[in-house]
């Protein structure tokens, strides 16, 4: 009778917890985004992320991002800092929650497509000032994320791991300069995810 009344137990149990999960959730997060490189200055960006769980812990999505910074350019050698423009991306992620509890770290990591908008930088020296456009684009880059979730409130650290951009410019006084652009950032974000079944 005892293991009768055990059994029945964890069914019970099962049964709650398979209620209480949902499958569809959806992240919305504010945060700070750092570029890499010494001359380089941080912003502010946004997301939003759709995901849908496999189960309770492995989370699939789709997370759209726009970080507003002033990346950092290398012209001939000389470190400069460029204008605050917004990086855009688009990418698959996967996260696994690491507990079943209400207070659930995680880890987890993304893949896709970065858009980089274009920028001008001036160069002076001693004689003169010269402006120099670097054009944008688009580069296929990864995420890696840590964090953790309390109730529907989910703080986050991640990193963007994108491509550097190199190529050849002409001031505006017709000089060629080379350049090189780290495009890879790291960023803090507190969101808030709606649905998913956990209070």
């Amino acid at each position: 009778m005892k293991r009768i009344l055990s059994f029945v137990f964890v069914l019970v149990a099962l049964s709650a917890a398979a209620q209480e999960y949902k499958p569809f959730k959806f992240n919305s997060s504010l945060g700070y985004a750092k570029p890499t490189g010494s001359a380089a200055s941080g912003g502010v960006l946004f997301s939003l992320e759709p995901k849908y769980g496999l189960n309770d812990q492995l989370d699939l999505g789709l997370r759209l991002e726009t970080a507003i910074m002033a990346r950092a350019y290398t012209i001939d050698g000389e470190l400069i800092n460029g204008e605050v423009k917004a990086a855009g991306s688009y990418l698959l992620t996967g996260t696994y929650l690491l507990t079943q509890t209400n207070f659930r770290p995680y880890v987890g990591l993304g893949a896709g497509l970065f858009t980089l908008a274009s920028t001008e930088v001036v160069i002076e020296d001693e004689t003169s000032t010269n402006g120099t456009s670097i054009a944008g684009g688009s580069k296929f880059g990864g995420m890696i994320r840590t964090g953790f979730k309390a109730g529907h409130f989910n703080l986050g650290l991640e990193y963007n791991l994108v491509p550097s951009t190199t190529g050849v410019a002409f001031s505006s006084q017709g000089v060629v300069q080379t350049y090189q652009s780290p495009n890879s950032y790291f960023s803090v974000k507190l969101g808030i995810d709606i649905g998913g079944g956990r209070l």
